[in-house]
């Protein structure tokens, strides 16, 4: 059993040690420097541990120093947002492996010289910052959509880099997002032959646009003022409205039901009333049939809408796209009244001829439940064609 126990520790060891090397072999450092690090916190005296953790933690500390040395001698100022986060990574590097020191390897106890990386960190933020202020204040001459939101996030990276070396900086955040922002304006364009009131109408565009607008698309349902200038229109055309008259038809049908009706006395060849064993006179019961008439009616009315959802670019006003949208609501109502013995009837007849006619909704009742589920079709639309405003 001990040797069981033993050899399976043997090959989790094993497995651990082949897993560092094929990450070293990889490049990647940092995940062994990781692994090496949570052993010999556990247990110091791993010696193979200790071995990887000192060849990763030199290839790249060196890997990072070569690309620094690139980037400054490339002299980009775009790069700095680079060179801070790779002495960032070396100053996290340093402290992660600081946990496990000193190391001993091969009888030798191996010590790490602290390096101040801060300095350098500052001076990389400081140019970052600068390169994206003045980047984004670059962008925001373009005048256009797209110039305006990476201008927002990278006076966002100036500010969270050096905010206080630029006093204005939250109300350049603030104007190119607002400029960056696509406004949509949703209005219903009435092209059928009915003259609806305006409550009505608005109702229509009445739309939870959660799902659909973004941080760079937003959605007003009605015109917000004079002011406001729109990137898109989106008309929700109305076409065409159809309501049916109201329908009632009729069908009856006869439902029939044998029941006990009686009974009747067994008589012998003498016409005298037979007896049982038990003296008692034998009775044979008797059966009749009934009926009962039933007048079905069955009341219905429909209502259809259809039209488009139009999307317009406000500036050339094209049309970009023209999507259909349709949706109808359905009034039916059954009821029936019966002639004859009601005995007669099913369980589910007997309730069906407890229900009466009732009133046909009006025309107004009928579209306005209709638009209800317009509405649905109409956000489904929205949601399908966002990609179209940007």
């Amino acid at each position: 059993m001990k040797s069981i126990y033993i050899l399976f520790i043997s090959l989790l060891l094993l497995v651990g040690c082949s897993s560092s090397k094929k990450l070293m072999q990889k490049g990647n450092y940092d995940a062994v420097i990781q692994k090496s690090v949570k052993k010999l916190v556990k247990d110091p005296s791993r010696e193979e541990d200790a071995v990887m953790l000192d060849k990763a933690y030199a290839l790249a500390n060196a890997r990072d120093q070569e690309r620094i040395k690139y980037l400054k001698l490339e002299n980009n100022p775009a790069s700095y947002d680079e060179i801070y986060a790779i002495y960032n990574n070396l100053k996290n590097r340093q402290t992660t492996v600081r946990k496990v020191l000193p190391l001993n390897i091969g009888g030798r106890t191996v010590r790490y010289d602290y390096v101040d990386y801060d300095k350098q960190m500052v001076e990389a933020k400081k140019k970052a910052a600068d390169y994206y202020y003045d980047n984004a204040n670059r962008l925001m001459k373009l005048n256009t959509k797209e110039s305006y939101r990476q201008a927002y996030y990278e006076f966002r990276k100036a500010k969270n880099y050096m905010g206080s070396a630029y006093p204005n900086i939250d109300n350049l955040i603030n104007e190119s997002h607002y400029l960056g922002i696509s406004r949509v304006l949703v209005e219903v364009v009435n092209n059928t032959h009915i003259k609806f009131p305006d409550e009505f109408l608005g109702n229509i565009s009445t739309l939870d646009t959660r799902e659909f607008a973004n941080e760079w698309t937003e959605y007003h349902l009605e015109r917000m003022d004079r002011e406001t200038q729109y990137d898109y229109y989106v008309d929700i055309v109305l076409q065409m409205v159809d309501i049916s008259p109201d329908m009632a038809s009729d069908k009856d049908y006869i439902e029939k039901k044998t029941i006990e009706d009686g009974f009747t006395y067994v008589l012998d060849s003498k016409g005298n009333v037979m007896k049982d064993s038990l003296g008692n006179d034998i009775k044979v019961k008797k059966y009749k049939e009934i009926t009962c008439t039933v007048i079905e009616t069955l009341q219905q009315k429909h209502c259809t809408i259809k039209g488009n959802l139009e999307f317009i670019a406000a500036s050339t006003n094209q049309l970009l796209k023209k999507e259909p949208i349709a949706a109808s609501t359905h009034f039916e109502h059954r009821s029936a009244r019966a002639i004859g013995d009601i005995n007669a009837l099913t369980p589910e007849t007997k309730k069906l001829i407890q229900l009466k006619r009732i009133p046909f909704p009006d025309d107004f009742s009928m579209i306005y439940d209709c638009t209800e589920t317009l509405k649905l079709s109409i956000h489904d639309a929205l949601k399908y064609n966002r990609s179209l405003l940007q």
